[in-house]
């Protein structure tokens, strides 16, 4: 019976011993199986990436210059669409005095360029060069049109001989064919007309609310000023302290003349605390005199 128990207990353990064993041998097994899986899945990887690399590299390449074929391509078929010639030009203007034809002539080499390839600011330019033009505008029209739009300058007074000014005092006509009478003259060196404009402007917009009006405003080279008025009195206001003598003409002198202006010859306000009056039947000393100022000033010297 003891034996019988050894003999049990000895099979007993070898057939754990045996399942173990074999356990043992089914997870190493697996484990090789796990590890060839992993090492054939990143040879997988690997060749992967090898494979993919150049490819990634190619498409960064091909993919900017594809962008930029595109773009120029598009942009050739829509300007062989959109750049046609150009059939008709409208103009609109006052035409007083400038034709549709100058306009046409002054844009004509433009026109050969096409819709698109027409430089608009090249064509305002030469419009605004054309005498009497003030403003231009020139735009598209689809699908083969150009507007030009135009405003002529208003001619405000005259500049010397056949000069004429416009509102801002601007010379934009300095040999005119017809000089219109009813315009003020104003006179002065080349470079002084805007000055000149900007005085009678000053000086006109405070005689008109008290019946008085300007004919003309000068400056010679010395820089004397003097005006003459509607009613023919002329002003006389020299070099110096012109401003400070055209404000006290205005405040004080202008009503003063307004009942007599037929009896009145000039008035003279080129001294330090006043002014003079001139009577036509006295006679009219010359319009630039020495100033009275300066001839007490001289006068004072040569008694020292």
């Amino acid at each position: 019976m003891a034996w019988i128990s050894r003999s049990f207990a000895g099979e007993f353990w070898k057939r754990v011993l045996q399942q173990w064993r074999t356990r043992v041998a089914v997870l190493s097994s697996c484990g090789r199986w796990r590890m060839a899986r992993k090492q054939a899945y990143r040879r997988k990887r690997k060749q992967e990436r090898t494979l993919k690399l150049p490819t990634l590299r190619l498409r960064r390449v091909v993919t900017p210059l594809l962008a930029v074929l595109m773009v120029v391509v598009t942009y050739k078929v829509s300007t062989g669409l959109l750049d046609r010639d150009i059939e008709s030009i409208e103009i609109s203007a006052p035409f007083q005095r400038v034709t549709a034809l100058q306009i046409e002539e002054a844009v004509s080499d433009e026109l050969d360029a096409g819709f698109l390839g027409a430089d608009i600011g090249r064509m305002q330019s030469q419009v605004r060069a054309l005498s009497w033009i003030d403003q231009v505008s020139v735009a598209r029209r689809w699908p083969n049109r150009i507007a030009i739009s135009v405003s002529e300058q208003v001619p405000a007074a005259i500049w010397g001989e056949r000069g004429l000014l416009n509102v801002r005092g601007e010379l934009f006509v300095d040999n005119a064919r017809h000089i219109p009478a009813e315009l003020p003259r104003l006179s002065g060196p080349a470079d002084s007309s805007a000055v000149v404009a900007k005085r009678y402007l000053h000086v006109r917009d405070q005689l008109i609310p008290i019946g008085l009006d300007l004919l003309s405003v000068a400056v010679d080279a010395r820089g004397a000023w003097k005006m003459m008025l509607t009613n023919g009195v002329e002003i006389r206001l020299g070099r110096r302290e012109v401003d400070a003598r055209t404000d006290l003409f205005i405040a004080v002198v202008a009503d003063v003349i307004t009942g007599q202006s037929k009896e009145i010859a000039y008035v003279d306000m080129r001294y330090n605390n006043g002014f003079t009056i001139g009577w036509k039947d006295v006679g009219i000393p010359p319009a630039f005199d020495p100033d009275p100022v300066e001839q007490e000033m001289l006068a004072a010297r040569d008694t020292r």
